[in-house]
């Protein structure tokens, strides 16, 4: 979700197709699989519109970080609030996120960004981390969908302290973004240099678009894991817990995995109006585009294995 540009790739099918990035073998191991040790979780329960808990929680405010690039360095319309209009508990037992137009036409937009406080959701050495959410994406289709754009994802933790003005280096893992209403999942990790690099940046390494049936009217379950249990390492996308996506460590130098990958990570939730993201897929908002629609997220779980 920074310093983004995107190309587009043919669609092809999330469920039951394995794209695979890198020589390396490809296993379906999912969260069902013995040795998963819950780290945190959080399940969105609470009187309909109240926030989030401040303890867990963090709210990005603005249209970026301090210090960091403008518009969140990818040119995305919103200014993200802490408001409950804008990020509120739904008394149901899910997170609503909720993009709003507050000017008339294309006009202004405000919307909700939430980051976890904890940064150490890490992969021990030997083993593997697992960040999943059960959400659905935003229900709208069509010109009422144009420049919409979901997403949940994860950065490295070194970007907290500096406003990302290390991205990509430390890290970028995409688990879920959609845009314009398509029923579509992306997956991608970002690493490597700003432009170019070993990742291929800003576009970084990924799926292309999927296409992903009963993702906006329904909520699914989508996951990454980084298994440091096998040689080379890998990244895996799930879902509904089968893997979509995959990417070894011999995709890139060394160097490169170990800074983007050894160290912990923050979970990110939001919803953005426009960018570069949703224009590459479609264009980005216009005067038909339909404020009010949630990303509903029912709940987010982190979990480590040792071996």
């Amino acid at each position: 979700m920074i310093m983004k540009l995107w190309v587009r790739l043919p669609v092809v099918l999330v469920l039951p197709v394995v794209l695979v990035v890198a020589a390396a073998g490809c296993t379906s191991a999912g969260p069902a699989d013995a040795g998963w040790t819950p780290v945190w979780s959080e399940d969105f329960d609470g009187p309909a519109g109240s926030g989030l808990s401040k303890a867990d929680w963090i709210y990005s405010t603005g249209t970026g970080y301090p210090g960091g690039a403008a518009q969140w360095g990818t040119g995305q319309l919103e200014a993200s609030t802490d408001s409950t209009d804008n990020v509120r508990l739904d008394g149901d037992g899910h997170l609503a996120i909720v993009p709003l137009r507050t000017g008339a036409g294309v006009g202004t937009w405000t919307s909700g960004r939430v980051e976890t406080k904890r940064t150490d959701f890490a992969a021990p050495e030997g083993g593997k981390v697992r960040i999943e959410a059960v959400l659905r994406q935003p229900d709208v289709t069509g010109p009422e969908a144009a420049g919409y754009w979901s997403a949940f994802w994860a950065l490295g933790a070194p970007a907290r302290a500096v406003g990302s003005t290390n991205w990509p280096h430390v890290g970028e893992w995409d688990v879920m973004e959609a845009a314009n209403g398509h029923d579509s999942v992306w997956q991608t990790v970002h690493c490597g240099e700003p432009v170019g690099g070993p990742c291929g940046e800003p576009t970084g390494i990924g799926s292309g678009e999927q296409a992903c049936a009963g993702c906006r009217s329904d909520f699914h379950t989508y996951a990454i894991e980084f298994d440091r249990s096998v040689k080379p390492e890998q990244l895996r996308w799930y879902v509904d817990d089968k893997n979509t996506f995959t990417v070894a460590a011999d995709r890139v130098d060394a160097a490169t995995w170990e800074q983007a990958n050894h160290h912990g990570f923050f979970v990110i939730l939001n919803v953005a109006i426009g960018g570069s993201f949703p224009a590459a897929f479609g264009g980005g908002p216009t005067a038909a585009t339909k404020p009010g629609v949630p990303m509903l997220v029912d709940r987010v779980a982190v979990l480590r294995s040792e071996s």
